[in-house]
């Protein structure tokens, strides 16, 4: 096991077609991140399932409720990772009243490699998170989307001058060095 963990973030169905809140190449991320994840985990990369819980104590949301199907993490997806930690949030920073510092502590991970969806929300909440300042941060640009191309870039815009960005190819070479 190396250092380092690969965070899958909000990979759930309401963010499919058949889905409450479909997202741009939705399917084309989900099926690059699943041999993302495989190459990954060859190389002892501990994959973690971060997992949206809209909070009932606000009333229904638009998507992600609880005991739906749209809030499961999709199944190819869990295929790929059946072993790995499910932490579930209630806000867009993974960080935010969870147990994701304990289980990265845990397994001793010093370097994050972030996918998932939304670049714009979930993905840089997290990366720049208060908590995150002690991991080496990396966002993998194109194993994670939001609802536009535009909306996509101009996030990762945003996060450029404070995390890493690398596309997958980069991601997976950058293990070898570990």
């Amino acid at each position: 096991m190396t250092n380092t963990a690969l965070l899958i973030i909000d990979l759930q169905n309401d963010y499919f077609e058949d889905g409450a809140f479909p997202l741009w190449q939705a399917k084309q991320v989900k099926d690059q991140l699943v041999d993302v994840i495989k190459q990954a985990t060859e190389r002892g990369v501990l994959p973690i399932h971060i997992q949206h819980v809209a909070d009932p104590s606000q009333g229904l949301a638009p998507f992600f409720n609880e005991g739906t199907e749209g809030v499961d993490i999709h199944p190819d997806i869990l295929k790929a990772a059946p072993e790995a930690p499910v932490v579930v949030k209630h806000y867009a920073d993974s960080f935010h009243q969870t147990n994701l510092e304990d289980v990265l502590k845990q397994h001793g991970i010093k370097k994050l490699l972030i996918a998932g969806m939304m670049t714009q929300n979930c993905v840089t909440h997290t990366a720049i998170s208060e908590q995150a300042k002690e991991y080496d941060v990396a966002v993998i640009t194109d194993v994670s989307t939001t609802v536009s191309e535009m909306l996509h870039l101009i996030a990762l815009n945003a996060l450029a001058p404070r995390v890493k960005l690398l596309d997958a190819k980069q991601a997976l070479l950058s293990l070898q060095s570990n």
